[in-house]
């Protein structure tokens, strides 16, 4: 039995879930122990009481219990299924990082009910160390498209730093209904956390309201189907918790299928649409660490091509490094 640690959360684990955190450092540690670990006040973070489903901040300190041989690992066990599956998402990849297409309804980390998510599927591709790869940012479940993963722990945290400084330019496509006004502009709000009886989701709030965090993004209105739908490039600057779908909804304009930001108990759709959030992050540009700078894009899903061509927008006409908010 090893005695009481403490340890600090690194700056590559910011908005991690305890969890997860222990799942990463303690592998050994059954989550249903966690549980009990943390009811008895035993795990505490900055000396204060905490749930699983904590997230961490950066220079925090995490009181870890003793637990039997902390610092052994257990093998990693490989499923092949999950390495032919991810395998089978990579847009890029070199000694630092996977670019994936992830596709709609995969959850990037695990929650309540969650059995099957890519933070967990990442565990059978480790590297040299037998280290998993690492999340360097997240998107919603249904939502698609480019997701970068980090292969090393120094990877993680030179791209942890690319995204908090905004260097990365993110640029997603969705389908709304109605037509933005004006066609093109900004969207600038404060936003918090609301619990809902089936999880979290996010309000508009007034600046000062405690918990609130600014948000902006920027949007362009690509092309339309009558005044029912348009198809709009949107353009994040900060990267709060569902943003862009709280943004269009606040525009006037929800993105279709949300099943969070969209009433859609008296809206009548169009014969042809697919079911499902229209939300796809299409392209990322980002710093690399030699110097160059990676420029990918995602191809749709199925779903959203779909419904693109049933309401006559044509995703082609905009290759790689050529989509509409560039002017080209």
């Amino acid at each position: 039995m090893s005695g009481v640690q403490q340890r600090q959360v690194e700056s590559d684990e910011d908005g991690m879930r305890l969890d997860r955190w222990f799942a990463h450092h303690f592998p050994q540690l059954g989550f249903g122990r966690l549980q009990k670990l943390i009811r008895n006040g035993e795990v505490r973070v900055d000396k204060a009481k905490v749930t699983t489903s904590t997230r961490l901040s950066p220079g925090q300190t995490v009181r870890i219990p003793p637990i039997d041989d902390p610092g052994v690992v257990k093998p990693v066990k490989v499923n092949n299924d999950d390495v032919n599956t991810i395998r089978d998402m990579i847009l890029y990849e070199d000694d630092d990082i996977y670019v994936l297409n992830k596709p709609h309804g995969l959850a990037v980390q695990g929650g309540t009910g969650m059995k099957r998510h890519l933070d967990g599927m990442l565990k059978s591709l480790p590297n040299k160390k037998g280290e998993p790869p690492r999340l360097v940012h997240r998107l919603d479940r249904d939502t698609s498209g480019c997701l970068i993963v980090a292969k090393t722990k120094s990877a993680a945290s030179h791209f942890g730093e690319v995204f908090r400084s905004r260097s990365a330019r993110k640029i997603y496509w969705a389908i709304v209904a109605g037509n933005p006004h004006p066609q093109q502009g900004e969207i600038s709000c404060f936003l918090t956390r609301q619990s809902t009886d089936d999880g979290e989701q996010m309000v508009v709030v007034k600046n000062g309201t405690p918990g609130a965090q600014h948000s902006m993004s920027y949007y362009s209105t690509t092309d339309t189907a009558s005044r029912r739908f348009a198809w709009v490039t949107l353009k994040p600057v900060t990267g709060r918790t569902h943003q862009l779908r709280v943004h269009m909804a606040q525009l006037g304009t929800p993105i279709i299928g949300d099943p969070r930001y969209f009433n859609i108990e008296n809206w009548q759709g169009a014969p042809g649409l697919s079911y499902g959030l229209h939300l796809h992050a299409r392209r990322i540009a980002i710093p690399l660490r030699n110097g160059d700078r990676l420029d990918i894009s995602a191809p749709l899903p199925p779903h959203m091509r779909h419904s693109f061509e049933t309401l006559g927008f044509d995703p082609d006409r905009y290759s790689v490094g050529s989509d509409p908010e560039d002017g080209k």
